[in-house]
């Protein structure tokens, strides 16, 4: 199969080599020339501009920086859509924005092509080695078409929703992940302060919930489906926890702006009457002020967890 490639950075260019090496035709295109030099010397066609690959190519792939990048792209002189063809998918594999791939995948609809967009997870290594977290937002038709395509570069390829879901999954992603390293180095430093050795806290605090369940599954129990009793953990005993936890920052002298921030929801839940409820309930609050309801069906949480068993 024909395949372009545009962007071949640290991630794209292991991306790119792990298509060639499946036995696919490759396009493929980068504003620097050493970056092409791999693909190139194996075989691959390197093409003038994304024009060109949209012009010859069966499925195209962008690895790029961000929503800019992708805009020029496809929308600049010689870009993606001046070439695009009816049928023709493109994957993009960038964190990019919601709002751009809809975009794009308005503007390629016009030709009869696809965007779907599919950013990946699981940095250089995974890669390397075609093991990347794909998430996809767009037509579960060219999803499944392409799937032996998206195998070669990850391992399941999950299909999230309608274009722009894909992207929205990886930004929650990341922002939690970010937002975890922050209130995990607020803690650790409030620990280290206290008297504990790094290495002898992290190997405490890994026996304990945290560190036997993966995080993304202390949502499944109550916040996922929307129950919050019986409880777990009642919220009156969690915020014992937590404002000993902030008052002891306070003795330390430790900044604890992330765990008093969680007390304030907290003692917010409280005084609405949670105390009794699951110690998660203060997670409402949130939901409230973002005008969403999350109830996910209980059943099918138990069959998704049941598949990794």
């Amino acid at each position: 199969m024909k395949l372009g490639f545009v962007g071949l950075g640290v991630m794209g260019q292991k991306m790119a080599l792990n298509l060639q090496k499946a036995g696919h035709d490759l396009f493929v295109y980068d504003m620097s020339p050493d970056a092409v030099k791999n693909l190139v010397d194996g075989g691959a066609v390197l093409a003038a501009h994304p024009k060109q690959i949209a012009e010859e190519c069966e499925v195209i792939f962008t690895s790029l920086p961000g929503p800019k990048q992708i805009e020029s792209v496809v929308f600049g002189p010689d870009g993606l859509l001046e070439g695009i063809r009816e049928g023709i998918c493109h994957f993009d594999l960038t964190t990019s924005s919601q709002s751009m791939s809809k975009r794009v995948n308005s503007a390629y609809g016009e030709k009869g092509a696809f965007m779907l967009d599919a950013p990946v997870s699981g940095g250089p290594a995974g890669a390397e080695k075609g093991t990347l977290a794909i998430w996809v937002g767009g037509d579960e038709d060219k999803f499944t078409q392409h799937l032996p395509l998206l195998n070669v570069i990850g391992n399941a390829p999950a299909l999230v929703g309608e274009i722009g879901a894909g992207t929205v999954a990886k930004l929650v992603h990341n922002c939690a992940g970010y937002a975890i390293n922050a209130v995990m180095a607020e803690v650790f430093s409030m620990g280290v302060k206290a008297g504990v050795e790094p290495v002898d806290l992290w190997q405490a605090v890994r026996k304990g919930v945290l560190g036997r369940i993966p995080v993304t599954d202390l949502l499944t129990p109550q916040f996922l489906p929307g129950k919050f009793s019986p409880p777990s953990f009642a919220l009156n005993l969690a915020h014992k926890d937590v404002s000993l936890a902030v008052a002891m920052g306070r003795e330390l002298s430790v900044p604890m702006r992330l765990s008093n921030m969680a007390l304030e929801e907290m003692t917010e839940a409280m005084n609405r009457g949670w105390g009794q409820l699951d110690s998660r309930s203060f997670m409402q609050l949130q939901t409230e002020r973002a005008g969403v309801e999350i109830k996910g069906d209980p059943e099918r949480i138990k069959a998704i967890l049941a598949e990794d068993k």
